[in-house]
């Protein structure tokens, strides 16, 4: 996956489906661009959709979507979609390193923050991994505590725990 970022002032629109899922509805949103994030109800730090466009029909939803129940489905291990994430530099490291983690595979925000060079920041990761506007897409689920706990994320400790068993029970 290739994330981009929107290189002018001028502001982008922003599109936008609900899709049932095994963890309730989902807001998928988009620009032009790339996939710019996935929410859950009732999600932390989720800003609202005003101003954005109702549109089933935009590919990179469609594309999404699709790609997000064949996730649920067992089928699909890695999405391949355009990004267009928002961020800061800081940010957009630590979720870019979140997509290299592994299917079924968890590690912890101490290893994460090394692992982008940032050892001694990891309460920084921690709250730029609890930011991440494309949840499940970009796996920032796959972040547990250092005792292996499952701690913070914005969907919900309860989806949290959904998302790493379906992945443990769908691994081939």
């Amino acid at each position: 996956m290739k994330t981009l970022k929107n290189t002018t002032n001028m502001p982008e629109n922003i599109y936008y489906v609900e899709h049932a899922s095994p963890v309730g509805t989902l807001l998928v949103a988009a620009t032009d661009a790339g996939v710019s994030g996935i929410y859950f109800e009732n999600h932390r730090h989720f800003k609202g959709k005003e101003g954005w466009h109702a549109a089933q029909d935009h590919p990179h939803l469609q594309l999404a979507i699709r790609q997000l129940d064949e996730y649920f489905a067992g089928t699909r291990q890695k999405f391949d979609l355009p990004l267009a994430l928002r961020g800061t530099p800081f940010q957009r490291a630590v979720w870019d390193a979140l997509i290299a983690i592994p299917f079924g595979q968890s590690t912890t925000y101490g290893a994460h923050a090394t692992i982008i060079g940032k050892a001694n920041a990891v309460r920084a990761v921690g709250t730029a991994i609890g930011r991440n506007p494309v949840s499940i897409i970009v796996p920032c689920h796959r972040v547990v505590g250092a005792s292996g706990s499952l701690t913070g994320y914005a969907g919900g400790l309860e989806r949290k725990a959904f998302l790493l068993q379906l992945e443990k029970a769908k691994r081939i």
